[in-house]
């Protein structure tokens, strides 16, 4: 039972609320010498912390909540653990290769019984990581399997084995049964209302990263799983060659079998993961889109915020990120049978990058950590830390939900109407992504929206938008700046929420009487008196590279900021390290559309191609690089 005694009271007003003045990072301390390369976490129910490694280590730490937390291993010597549960008196845990059962027969302290529950077949390849397992309602148990890479083209998926791709459920008696496929790489996954869901990361086929409601039978987008369609256990019947008659031709197989690289993205027709929806059933949409670089670049680990933990967020969802060492907000809802729903940044700044997250019994939240591999935002490469609410209740977004003409937002203190009910103070805009096998892809048929009008409750605790133009299956970008508090008149921790709207709920619209349309950035702005005499003639100077506050909106656009810093090594080099080796503009502009991971050795996390990126910007951003020598 969760033991929340303090009074929760709302902060005191501040210029700038920041994330670590609602929500500490606590250190936890473990023993000189231990490497927690964290894989999995589970919680036990005498709120004892079971811990896997990637390094094949299993420990159980007593007291894990205290200043001294007694770690105590249990087992060693398992392959690449990147999954743990609890269930009837042992441990469960996704092996590379298998789901293993771990057992203390004798209650002495160490693992003595190891039992494989289920094994599914390797290729060998360094990429097929398995990840899990979750358990359903059922006691039963999900474990999903990473896609290998390729031999020629390093970021393109492949599946060399049956059920690499897939998602596998798993009875407790070993009886497998595949249960959808479409998965690049499901690293993060988790029950959200007795149903299954998963984190995708971006790359070949994903353009971005996404959390997915996962059903059975259904194909999430990724085709290297649809290799083993044929077989006759699955429930998947889309094959490969339906899949690309419907992708645009430049996409297509080549007389190799493999998917043709278009030679110019920049001005291609594009299709949409909807667009195969159309045709093919089977597939399913994203719940909710977690944009890429904005909302982390390597999502993870999915958890359900219990009753009583971090007050007024309770049933709402939370997302790791492996790359920018952080974790995200998500509320959901039903509209038409579909999941959607809303996504936030909520707190970043962890030691290393975030994989595993799971419920101390106090209700803080444990925070494992890894970054070998795969880089993170974090300084260190592994570690284990906690996340403590200190009940006082920042001012945010509680819940964005949909309706027939906008959006409902509610929030966890009372607005000031002053700026509530001023259209101004709310902007909106929708995006989508490509569907295509090049790596990743950039936010396209973006468009601004207008809002037309504003209802705020009588309490202050909900807005209701009118926004024109609502789009299906786009992401919509609401931006809340202007918004502030009733007590103490500051702004929202976090002013960005991303709404994916995969259903347009019907029902009344508000009356234009119901609202207001008050809008001071309609105001006309004061004219500067000039003379009317013309002015000497000036001079010409030199063109100049762009600033970092010029350029930092393109590097934030296409994501480049989620793996680079100006100064330091981030998940690729810093951006002064690269001016040091002295590259034209022409060579960078190359580089960014094509990489050489052989160029940066030192590092184990290789830079997809990004031809995605306009040659203006790129020249804009190559400049400015050169500019840091």
């Amino acid at each position: 039972m969760l033991m929340m005694t303090t009074a929760i009271h709302p902060v005191q007003a501040q210029e700038s609320p920041k994330e670590e003045d609602f929500f500490r990072i606590a250190r936890i301390s473990s023993p000189e010498g231990t490497l927690l390369e964290v894989g999995g976490l589970c919680t036990l129910p005498n709120g004892d912390l079971g811990i896997a490694t990637r390094r094949g280590d299993i420990y159980i730490v007593e007291n894990p909540t205290s200043r001294q937390p007694y770690f105590r291993k249990v087992a060693s010597g398992l392959h690449e653990v990147l999954g743990l549960a609890w269930k009837d008196g042992s441990l469960y845990c996704a092996q590379r290769g298998e789901l293993t059962k771990l057992t203390d027969t004798n209650m002495d302290g160490k693992i003595d019984r190891f039992e494989t529950v289920y094994a599914w077949p390797l290729s060998g390849h360094y990429h097929e990581y398995s990840f899990g397992p979750v358990l359903a309602p059922d006691g039963s148990f999900f474990v999903s399997g990473n896609v290998a890479f390729g031999n020629e083209e390093w970021w393109r998926g492949e599946s060399r084995v049956p059920w690499r791709g897939w998602m596998m459920h798993i009875s407790a008696d070993g009886q497998m049964e595949p249960w959808a496929t479409g998965f690049r790489s499901p690293c993060g996954l988790g029950i959200i209302d007795g149903e299954l869901f998963y984190t995708e990361n971006q790359g070949d086929w994903m353009g971005s990263g996404a959390l997915v409601h996962v059903k059975k039978g259904s194909f999430v987008g990724h085709p290297a799983g649809l290799r083993w369609t044929n077989l006759p256990n699955s429930p998947v019947k889309l094959t490969t060659e339906e899949l690309y008659s419907k992708v645009d031709p430049r996409y297509r197989k080549d007389a190799n079998g493999r998917a043709i690289k278009p030679e110019n993205v920049e001005n291609e027709k594009f299709v949409t993961l909807f667009d195969m929806k159309k045709y093919f059933p089977e597939v399913q949409l994203p719940a909710v889109w977690l944009p890429h670089g904005v909302l982390g670049i390597s999502n993870s680990q999915v958890v359900t915020i219990p009753d009583g933990a971090f007050g007024p967020f309770a049933k709402q969802v939370l997302v790791g990120d492996q790359g920018q060492s952080k974790i995200m907000r998500v509320f959901l809802e039903k509209v038409n049978g579909e999941y959607q729903g809303a996504a936030w940044d909520f707190r970043s700044g962890f030691q290393s990058g975030v994989l595993r997250l799971a419920w101390a019994k106090d209700g803080s939240l444990f925070v494992g950590e890894t970054n070998r591999g795969w880089g993170s935002a974090g300084d260190a490469n592994q570690g284990l830390q906690r996340l403590v609410w200190n009940n006082r209740v920042p001012f945010e977004m509680r819940t964005v939900s949909a309706r027939p003409d906008g959006f409902d937002i509610t929030f966890t203190q009372p607005v000031d109407k002053k700026y509530a009910e001023d259209l101004a103070s709310y902007q909106v805009e929708s995006f989508t992504y490509k569907y295509h096998p090049v790596y990743g892809s950039p936010t396209v048929n973006t468009e601004k929206l207008t809002i037309k009008g504003v209802k705020v409750a009588a309490d202050g605790m909900s807005a209701r938008i009118i926004v024109n133009g609502l789009r299906r299956y786009y992401i919509h970008k609401l931006s809340l700046t202007g918004i502030r508090s009733q007590e103490g008149s500051y702004s929202l921790v976090h002013p960005d929420a991303y709404y994916t709207l995969n259903n347009i709920p019907e029902g009344t619209s508000l009356a234009m009487s119901e609202v207001s349309t008050k809008n001071s950035a309609k105001m006309p702005a004061l004219e500067s008196k000039v003379s009317g005499k013309p002015g000497p003639a000036a001079k010409a100077e030199p063109a100049k590279a762009p600033t970092l506050a010029q350029i930092q909106p393109l590097l934030n656009k296409y994501t480049c900021s989620s793996c680079h810093n100006a100064d330091k090594k981030q998940v690729g080099p810093g951006f002064k390290e690269v001016a040091k080796r002295n590259y034209s503009v022409a060579q960078i502009l190359a580089l960014i559309k094509n990489p050489k991971p052989e160029n940066w050795p030192g590092y184990a996390t290789p830079m997809p191609p990004m031809p995605q990126v306009p040659q203006a910007d790129a020249t804009k951003i190559a400049q400015w690089i050169n500019s840091l020598k």
